[in-house]
């Protein structure tokens, strides 16, 4: 099979378009034949081995799976020993290793029937970006009916995701974004847009049951000072710092939170077959919406992670397979 395929951590030159074995999936694996991967800026982090945590998951020394990619739609080739949920022939999408290639295994468990009203490529964006939101706002802020939310980067494969799935849950919602995606983020269903460009979200009179940080280039206190008096932060980036000074950043709302009287919130987001289905029931409704920025073929997997690691991205970056 074809793949982008890297054996050691650096920039995106590292990243070569080669024909590799086709993968052979385990127990609890299904073989996907790719139609489309989305790339995030985690895959940028992967490649890179930075920061440094992130070889926790992708290998110390060498990336282990030595593939991009963790998002992806397909068809069924064939499944593992003991995987009952799918069939060859099944149309799905969800999280796998190594995403970027023709071929691609992953569990059963993070995999769900691709909804029908959605392309391939529609379907590819929503796992990992569409999860996050998810979880960030059913889970962690249990938002309900007229609260108040502020989503900074709603322009963001998140961003976008975390404003129609508040709207769908009752938010007045409230996105900020750079001037050029005022329209953009407006048609998905923001109540209120803030170009940044113009207008400190900070500085305004407005105050919110939560802000919903995907950027966090401002700090805690700027974010906290348009709280109400028991909202609450999550923060999900850390991108905002770089080396030491963005370990700092990942920690210092988790130090914080004991002390303050905001909830001072991170997150993990994990796949899982049942968010993916109600994911998938989300956009077969029409709540959903993805938006895809721009879509590149497989070959050019680089291009799209420095498309994407530039930070210009409206919506979510494609690679498009077959």
């Amino acid at each position: 099979m074809n793949a982008v395929v890297y054996d050691r951590y650096g920039s995106f030159d590292v990243l070569s378009y080669k024909q590799v074995a086709d993968p052979v999936p385990a127990a609890g694996q299904v073989l996907i034949r790719a139609k489309a991967a989305a790339v995030h800026v985690g895959d940028c982090f992967a490649v890179h081995g930075e920061p440094y945590a992130m070889r926790l998951q992708t290998g110390l020394f060498r990336p282990k799976t030595g593939v991009p990619g963790f998002d992806v739609s397909g068809v069924v080739e064939s499944v593992g020993q003991s995987v009952r949920t799918f069939a060859p022939g099944d149309e799905v999408f969800g999280v796998g290793n190594g995403t970027c290639a023709e071929l691609v295994c992953a569990d059963a468990s993070t995999l769900a029937l691709r909804p029908k009203r959605l392309s391939f490529a529609e379907s590819a964006v929503l796992p990992t970006s569409g999860l996050a939101a998810l979880h960030a706002l059913r889970d962690i802020a249990k938002l309900g009916r007229g609260q108040r939310v502020l989503v900074v980067g709603a322009s963001g494969g998140v961003g976008m995701f975390a404003v129609q799935i508040a709207k769908s849950l009752g938010a007045e919602v409230t996105g900020v974004c750079s001037g050029r995606n005022v329209d953009l983020v407006r048609s998905i269903g923001a109540d209120h847009v803030i170009d940044y460009t113009r207008e400190d979200f900070a500085k305004g009179s407005a105050r919110y049951d939560l802000v919903f940080d995907n950027v966090e280039n401002r700090s805690v206190a700027d974010c906290r000072s348009v709280l109400t008096a028991d909202g609450m932060l999550i923060c999900n980036s850390g991108t905002g710092a770089t080396g030491l000074r963005m370990l700092v950043r990942l920690v210092r709302p988790l130090l914080l939170n004991p002390f303050v009287r905001h909830k001072l919130r991170r997150y993990l987001s994990m796949p899982n077959h049942a968010d993916l289905v109600q994911l998938a029931e989300l956009a077969e409704r029409g709540v959903l919406r993805p938006v895809i920025a721009q879509t590149f073929p497989l070959a050019q997997t680089r291009d799209a992670l420095a498309f994407v690691q530039s930070g210009h991205a409206a919506g979510k970056v494609v690679v498009q397979i077959a």
